[in-house]
């Protein structure tokens, strides 16, 4: 039995950071994990530089309700959940994900979540487990699944390399670069066809 295990920014949906990075004009706010592979050292700059600049959960959130699937998407979920078992597995946080997960149609999602403080000030995150991704796969082939992974960051490498296979999706030059061995794909088609050999081998 396979469970396919995708990430969600970058591969179903554009990065929430830099939509609102877009939105309030703080460049910084662009930096992801394809950037910065220590996920807590990223997060809490991100926090401090919405705290210097006044920003809470209502800001994020307006912005994250502007945001709408990769064209796509939906259609790829729903055809790879009609022969595959699909779980999305992201740093994202559940005060994210709920508009985004509306639009994909409700899949089941893995994530973790914000601390807000008063006032809607973000004022820390609470991660699920350790390196969540890796963890997570680990456990589900601890009950019996043969797991398939995709993403596009330093964070997805874990889950990736830990399956039975792996896939980049639309990934950065340099993260294909430094790992040739695993197959890189630019289209949902691609990606479906890719799991679905692997399912039906």
């Amino acid at each position: 039995m396979f469970i396919t295990c995708l990430d969600l920014e970058g591969v179903l949906v554009p990065e929430i950071w830099i939509a609102f990075a877009n939105a309030t004009g703080i460049e910084a706010l662009k930096k992801t994990t394809r950037d910065e592979p220590d996920y807590d050292k990223l997060m809490k700059y991100r926090l401090d530089i919405l705290d210097k600049h006044g920003l809470g959960l209502k800001e994020i959130q307006d912005v994250i309700a502007t945001i709408d699937p990769m064209p796509g998407a939906k259609e790829f979920l729903d055809e790879l959940r009609s022969f595959c078992q699909v779980i999305i597995i992201s740093d994202t946080f559940t005060q994210f994900a709920a508009p985004l997960m509306k639009k994909l149609g409700w899949p089941t999602i893995f994530c973790n979540s914000l601390v807000i403080g008063e006032n809607g000030k973000v004022v820390d995150f609470k991660m699920r487990c350790e390196k969540s991704k890796y963890t997570t796969v680990k456990a589900l082939q601890s009950i019996g699944y043969e797991t398939i992974a995709s993403g596009d960051s330093y964070n997805d490498l874990g889950m990736i390399k830990a399956s039975k296979a792996g896939f980049l999706f639309k990934s950065p030059e340099s993260i294909k670069k430094d790992n040739p061995e695993i197959p890189a794909f630019e289209t949902y088609d691609e990606l479906l066809n890719a799991i679905k050999a692997v399912v039906c081998e």
